[in-house]
């Protein structure tokens, strides 16, 4: 690429591309759209999601346990029986409870993780309806701070 094809690309995007703030969204040119520019958080949709989750947590670590104490009885006994395949069971065992284990825990941070969002939501919202108040007490919108800022 030659300087000039260089300097001539520079040209094209900085006339092609504003360099002002944008807040809430990006050019409607960018084939991307943020769906009306305000973030939009369902708590009842989230709280589904994460009582999802947690339900699949409690159910997991109890039908997943089901065969975990027979299991090593099992490699247990043919260990002590002399049998290779008890050693090899025991590591299967121990492989399932390792993945049980993770799987547990991402479903548990799941659903922590919603919880807190939900809850960080709704504290966010809190802020800004008490902190954003223009001169006279009017509460700040966001299409009004956009105003502001071109």
């Amino acid at each position: 690429m030659s300087w000039n094809e260089w300097e001539q690309i520079k040209a094209e995007t900085a006339e092609r591309d504003s360099t002002q703030m944008r807040l809430n969204g990006l050019p409607e040119e960018s084939g991307w759209s943020t769906g009306g520019g305000d973030l939009v958080v369902h708590d009842d949709q989230l709280g589904a999601i994460g009582n999802k989750a947690y339900d699949l947590r409690e159910r997991f670590r109890v039908d997943a346990d089901h065969a975990r104490p027979s299991t090593f009885k099992a490699s247990v006994d043919l260990f002590n029986d002399g049998l290779d395949l008890g050693a090899a069971l025991t590591e299967m065992h121990d492989a399932w409870n390792t993945q049980q284990q993770a799987l547990k825990e991402a479903c548990a941070h799941i659903s922590n993780h919603l919880d807190f969002t939900q809850a960080q939501h709704a504290k966010d919202e809190a802020d800004i309806q008490t902190g954003l108040r223009d001169a006279t007490g009017d509460l700040m919108t966001v299409s009004r701070l956009d105003e502001l800022f071109k």
